[in-house]
């Protein structure tokens, strides 16, 4: 039983690591379950501390995953269309991988702020750039923190198995 947690504790910090990029799976949440499971089994003892704090860096970036991009649109003169043009872009990226994702906020953003206000190229521009920049800031974000869960998984591993 042991193995099996481990095995599944690791597949779900890598996957925790693709899911950083990739906004259908919630990664930093994923590599926290990859955590859970280490401390699942007898012979890693339990560490709450360490347990408590990586859960509440979890709940932290997920929540700045979904402010970050709209406060970068609003940062930059963006409006709501241009916050939901980028939550729209993003979700249709997915279908045209592997550029999708990044290009889909983009233009998600564009075309929003230009239904907004369809005189202002330049804003609507200047509003997507952010949107952009708050998507690569929370993509970077996210994929450190579960890089770091990673390490500790890996740490913990090495650590009471070997």
């Amino acid at each position: 039983m042991e193995v099996a947690l481990v095995i599944i504790g690791l597949i779900c910090c890598i996957v925790g690591v693709f899911g950083s990029f990739l906004p259908v799976l919630p990664g930093p949440i994923i590599s926290w379950v990859g955590l859970l499971l280490i401390y699942l089994t007898k012979t890693v003892e339990n560490n709450y501390w360490v347990l408590g704090f990586t859960l509440v860096i979890t709940i932290f970036i997920s929540i700045l995953d979904y402010v970050i991009p709209a406060k970068g649109t609003k940062r930059f003169g963006g409006t709501k269309y241009g916050i939901w043009g980028t939550n729209i872009g993003l979700v249709v990226g997915l279908f045209f991988p592997p550029l999708g994702f990044i290009i889909g906020p983009f233009v998600g953003a564009f075309v929003g702020e230009l239904i907004n206000n369809s005189a202002d190229k330049n804003g609507a521009l200047k509003a997507a750039f952010g949107s952009f920049i708050g998507f690569l800031v929370s993509t970077f974000m996210k994929f450190m923190v579960c890089v770091s869960f990673l390490i500790v998984f890996l740490f913990i591993a090495f650590k009471n198995f070997l």
